[in-house]
């Protein structure tokens, strides 16, 4: 489980679904302080601290494949490539079940890749599932 002061970064441009998972964290009683980027640049920024953003190291990345300017997949490239932010851990949560968006996080050594549910009740169990890794 997460330590309580340990962040997590939600890189996730649909407003909606940003709500989904403040909602869903706080039904599952995680109160870590979550970070949110709407784009992987602003996101990138975030994680380095460039472009006046303030330095996050979030001890866990949400990441949204279907973002703008910058895909998540690209996303990912970026952050393997750059030798401080590399071991990220990465859970990739998106609306794409299909396969060739599965290969390709997997081939970034993302720890896990989760289809966003539709309803808020599944939401809440595969937030819960995410934790889960840390227990």
């Amino acid at each position: 489980m997460l330590s309580k002061n340990e962040s997590i970064l939600l890189i996730e441009d649909d407003r909606v679904d940003i709500m989904t998972v403040q909602r869903a964290l706080k039904k599952n009683k995680i109160s870590n302080p979550l970070f949110v980027a709407r784009t992987g640049h602003e996101a990138f920024n975030m994680l380095r601290g460039d472009n006046g953003k303030e330095q996050v190291t979030p001890a866990l990345i949400l990441l949204d494949l279907n973002l703008p300017k910058m895909s998540g997949i690209e996303f990912l490239h970026k952050i393997r490539n750059d030798p401080n932010l590399s071991d990220q851990r990465i859970i990739v949560l998106t609306s794409s079940n299909e396969p060739k968006d599965r290969d390709a996080a997997f081939e970034y050594d993302v720890d896990d890749y989760i289809v966003k549910p539709h309803s808020f009740s599944e939401f809440t169990r595969a937030i819960a599932t995410i934790l889960e890794l840390w227990e």
